[in-house]
């Protein structure tokens, strides 16, 4: 983002993520990233992720996700991006998709503000007593991280990856409680970051189960 915008760039959001294949010990992780198209101030980075088995060079697909960066204002004024240079068809179609993407992000992020203001009211919630059911505060953890200069990036902001990893952690924490084994993270659903974090901050997380389902 920032080779492409020439000034210094933070992640607005990221969208949801499925794990398609887990990485194990042992294994090669590759990162590819690009920029698929640049908005007016902000642009989205698509990133693909490969794992690969040392002994069979069998190469799998882990996740495949898209980020929105946001270019830092120089000064008072707001930098406007280049648009992106298209060099092949994969390049062309990632661009004619990031558009439709960005629309479903917005409604995305529209519709969630939507829900919680309705979760909010007050009033009347259906139950249903199921056997052997589990009271929810018992999946209930808490964790306080202390931000150090190893989490955060060259700005000074605590790294979004590291956030995710922390969240990660609690979440299989709650879930584990659950389910008394070790779950495996399959998906998430779309982060945004409301602002940002600093070296010597104590970020408080909190994680409980809200439902389980049968697949």
């Amino acid at each position: 983002a920032e080779k492409h915008a020439g000034v210094s760039c933070v992640t607005a959001s990221m969208d949801d993520i499925q794990f398609e294949e887990a990485a194990r010990v042992g294994q090669i992780i590759a990162i590819r990233t690009k920029v698929n198209r640049a908005f007016k101030t902000s642009m989205e980075v698509g990133i693909k992720v490969t794992v690969q088995d040392v002994l069979t060079n069998a190469e799998k697909i882990v996740s495949v996700a898209y980020a929105t960066y946001v270019a830092k204002p120089v000064g008072a004024e707001k930098v406007e991006l280049k648009p992106v240079q298209l060099l092949s068809t994969e390049d062309h179609l990632e661009h004619s998709l990031a558009i439709e993407r960005r629309r479903i992000r917005l409604g995305y992020v529209q519709a969630f503000q939507k829900l919680m203001q309705e979760s909010n009211k007050e009033g009347d919630f259906y139950t249903c007593e199921e056997k052997d059911a589990l009271s929810t505060e018992h999946t209930h953890v808490q964790s306080t991280e202390l931000v150090l200069p190893p989490h955060a990036n060259h700005h000074g902001n605590t790294f979004g990856g590291q956030i995710m990893a922390w969240m990660q952690t609690v979440a299989s924490i709650s879930a584990s409680r659950l389910c008394h084994s070790h779950p495996i993270l399959k998906s998430v659903n779309m982060f945004k970051f409301w602002g940002p974090s600093f070296v010597g901050d104590r970020l408080v997380f909190n994680a409980i189960v809200n439902n389980t389902f049968h697949n």
